[in-house]
Parts: C-alpha cells; structure tokens; sequence
C-alpha cells in the first residue's frame, strides 16, 4: 500500500474526485482550504486580498499498482492548466489499522 498526498488549487477539485472515482479510488481524507504556494513557480495561494485563491489537499491510501496510473492522470490535468498548481507526492505504509 502506498500514501498519495494531492496539494491543489480548489479549482482542481470535482475533476480530481471525479479521477478518484474512476479507478475506484474510494477512500481519501481531504482539507479544504488550505494555504501555500509551489517551490520553483506559480502564484501562493492565500485566500487574501493580493494572493485571492486557495488550496485543498487530499490524502488517500492505495494499492501500489494503482499509484503510477494515478500519477499519469494527474500529471495530466496539471499540464492543462500548469498555473494552477497541483502536487502529489507518494510514501510507503509500513503498517495500518
């Protein structure tokens, strides 16, 4: 089993629930909104006047066969609108209750 975190903008959300369900990705825990901005580019992400949008974030547990198809699928909504801004990174579970 493998851990996905998403970081995103808000706006990516229907479209990365709706990713999730299509591979029947059932289980997540998501906070909305949260606040931030990417490492080498795009705008932060605030929810204030000057930085107006905001994030969300998911966290789901996978199958390890899952995980590269569901990178592919999100590296692939990330690169219709880059500026947006989506991250997902991966860890291993070591054990689960």
């Amino acid at each position: 089993m493998k851990t996905v975190f998403i970081a995103y903008n808000q706006a990516y959300q229907e479209r990365i629930i709706e990713i999730l369900d299509r591979m029947s990705l059932r289980g997540f825990t998501m906070w909305d909104p949260v606040q931030g901005r990417g490492t080498n580019k795009g705008e932060p992400h605030y929810g204030n006047h000057a930085w107006p949008t905001l994030n969300a974030a998911i966290l789901t547990v996978i199958p390890d066969g899952k995980v590269d198809d569901l990178l592919k699928k999100l590296h692939a909504l990330d690169m219709e609108t880059e500026m947006q801004g989506l991250h997902a990174y991966v860890w291993n579970i070591e054990q689960m209750v």
